[in-house]
């Protein structure tokens, strides 16, 4: 790794916590963020040459808290230019309060995630400003993990920043009549983030890797501060364990290679070993919960030697349970899988029957995929090529639009 990428890399892990340091002194998002972020930027321009200091969180701090205070002053300044004496609005207070002197990076980066992810914002949103303010993402870099402008970017993350302070969020840990559903936000917007870059859902390329490593880090940083939720460690386990098969799922041309046609020696071993601990451990000693589930399951799949060896009866047990504790239409799709591979393809077939009038799934290409697949396994090729073809029409993925024409364009057999 270079000194750039070095430095880079200290850099995106220290802003989050210098961010929650501003925003537990003095509040307000977007003139703390605008402070951190001109910190940075000295801090890029200044380390290279003069080298990194010995504290550099506590220099980061120092010279983004000097930017908002100068930033607050000087608005003052203008606003008592422009109002009369009695219209004047009093100087913020921009002391430290008595005894703050940070107490926790991990501490204030968890608070920070928990408020990017507040309910009221929407997924898109909270996805945006988490990996803005939390992971350290450029608006830019934001922007191209959304395929927009970045013109069309930035006033959404500002909106986002807007829709916080008009809640009357503020910078703390949520108390516990709100700690599970705001942790349940906090790990949706993690998983969106993680499945948007290992299946892009636009583009010319299968996977996002930037995407599925910043999931990733958030998700290890998450586990650090919450070492003993089961939730918080399924879903880190599941990330690995899917994570693991990243190389093996396109060939040198980029084109989409399915699980059960995989090189298996190409999977990560250390991601799984790593992962099927986490998830071992998480279910022997918490509550069971539907990522613990879903890691149980990757765990299955990539401990078969080969496709043919695959445990599809403990699968099928396992998404029976998670179709019960945590319904869904897509839990649903992968049940029928993994019924179809135990109790024949008409009996998955019939499991999705239920799925076309459910405007969730009714128009996704995987509906459509996953009916192709069991039409074919049951020798109903017509049916299954036109299946294929009407995936290949609903998913704007261009390695899953190739893999399913192909798959339409095969005769019957």
């Amino acid at each position: 790794m270079s000194t750039s990428e070095r430095l880079e890399d200290l850099l995106r892990e220290l802003a989050p916590q210098v961010l929650g340091v501003l925003l537990r002194r003095y509040g307000g998002f977007e003139e703390c963020e605008d402070a951190v972020q001109e910190a940075l930027l000295a801090a890029a321009m200044q380390w290279p040459a003069e080298g990194i200091p010995e504290n550099a969180r506590s220099w980061l701090i120092t010279v983004a808290a000097r930017r908002l205070v100068d930033q607050v002053r000087s608005e003052q300044a203008r606003r008592r230019r422009e109002a009369t004496a009695a219209q004047e609005t009093p100087e913020a207070d921009l002391s430290p309060p008595p005894g703050d002197d940070s107490p926790g990076d991990q501490d204030d980066t968890l608070a920070l995630l928990f408020l990017c992810c507040l309910p009221a914002l929407t997924p898109t949103s909270q996805v945006a400003l988490t990996l803005r303010a939390v992971g350290g993402l450029t608006t830019a870099e934001v922007a191209r993990a959304f395929l927009v402008p970045e013109a069309t970017m930035a006033p959404r993350i500002s909106r986002a920043k807007q829709r916080i302070k008009a809640a009357g969020a503020s910078f703390a840990m949520p108390g516990p009549q709100e700690w599970a559903e705001r942790l349940d936000a906090v790990l949706h917007v993690l998983y969106l983030i993680f499945n948007e870059g290992y299946t892009a859902s636009s583009g010319p390329d299968l996977h996002r890797a930037e995407l599925t490593s910043e999931a990733i880090r958030l998700t290890r940083m998450l586990h650090r501060s919450l070492p003993d939720d089961g939730e918080v460690a399924g879903i880190l386990a599941l990330m690995l364990l899917t994570d693991a098969r990243r190389v093996a799922r396109t060939d040198p041309d980029g084109a989409l290679i399915p699980l059960a046609e995989q090189d298996r020696n190409r999977w990560d071993a250390a991601l799984i070993e790593e992962g099927t601990a986490l998830v071992t451990a998480a279910m022997s000693s918490s509550p069971l919960g539907p990522y613990q589930l879903q890691a149980a399951i990757a765990t299955l799949h990539v401990q078969a030697p080969r496709a043919a060896d695959t445990d599809w009866e403990q699968i099928r047990i396992l998404y029976e349970i998670l179709s019960r504790i945590a319904p869904n239409p897509m839990v649903t799709l992968n049940y029928a899988v993994a019924v179809a591979m135990t109790h024949g393809p008409h009996a998955g077939l019939e499991l999705l029957e239920g799925l076309d009038t459910d405007p969730r799934i009714a128009r996704h290409h995987r509906l459509y995929a996953v009916r192709a697949h069991l039409q074919e396994l049951a020798g109903e090729f017509a049916a299954a090529w036109a299946n294929y073809s009407l995936a290949a029409q609903r998913t704007t993925s261009l390695p899953e639009q190739r893999y399913l024409r192909d798959k339409a364009a095969r005769p019957d057999r």
